[in-house]
């Protein structure tokens, strides 16, 4: 016997307009929220920076081997689509990690280093 679902009302009631400060709106002082966002941004920025290294240097090592994507899809352990976005640069569809294991997979060392 088949028991009836309850249909969940999602719809919203109430929508707070954001003043562009994530920080600001969870209600920091606005000095507070300024120093936050800051950072978030900076963060946020040098992981961008650090995909950007190493998909350029995986795709570099793709085109100094003369590889095919379907090639360097077999040694990246990827889908060929992959490496197509890899090489389009299209990062946020990928780990930091999963970048880290392609250049491993390339021969490369990679150094980490926390300040």
């Amino acid at each position: 016997m088949k028991t009836a679902r309850k249909k969940i009302d999602l719809k919203s009631r109430h929508v707070t307009p954001s003043d562009g400060n994530v920080f600001a709106d969870l209600g920091f002082s606005p000095k507070e929220a300024k120093v936050l966002l800051r950072d978030a941004d900076a963060r946020i920025a040098n992981a961008k920076r650090l995909k950007t290294v190493a998909a350029t240097a995986i795709t570099e090592w793709i085109h100094t081997k003369k590889l095919t994507q379907v090639a360097a899809s077999e040694i990246l352990a990827v889908s060929r689509p992959r490496v197509s976005d890899l090489v389009n640069l299209k990062l946020g569809r990928f780990s930091l990690d999963t970048l880290v294991e392609m250049l491993f997979r390339t021969g490369k060392s990679v150094d980490l280093v926390v300040r």
